[in-house]
């Protein structure tokens, strides 16, 4: 049975993130993060506090993930990783620079109230 209020949907949790603020797209650019106001972040400026993992409908190709993200300077946003046959993500160092970003897997609770 599901939990109430648990978010389900790509679209729910990026309404989420919009409501509280949170609605920074991390993307990369020069071998690092931003999300374009002029700051730039390595891996060490930055935590992954909570993944969210969306498998399509109709298509497994059409499968995601979305990073929610916590910089050393407070700033909390997302980056969006399509993973299958619809790949974003080619040979820009997105991937490598992901895995370098240390975990702190937050619960929801925290995160959104």
């Amino acid at each position: 049975m599901e939990k109430p209020g648990r978010m389900t949907t790509l679209l729910e949790v990026l309404e989420r993130l919009r409501i509280k603020n949170y609605a920074n797209e991390f993307v990369m650019q020069d071998g690092k993060f931003t999300i374009g106001n002029g700051k730039f972040y390595d891996p060490s400026d930055l935590k992954i506090i909570k993944t969210y993992r969306f498998e399509g409908d109709s298509n497994p190709s059409d499968s995601c993930a979305l990073y929610l993200i916590e910089a050393s300077d407070g700033l909390i946003g997302y980056t969006i990783d399509a993973y299958g046959a619809q790949s974003n993500h080619e040979d820009d160092g997105y991937d490598e620079f992901l895995t370098k970003i240390p975990v702190q897997d937050r619960e929801e609770q925290m995160i959104f109230e």
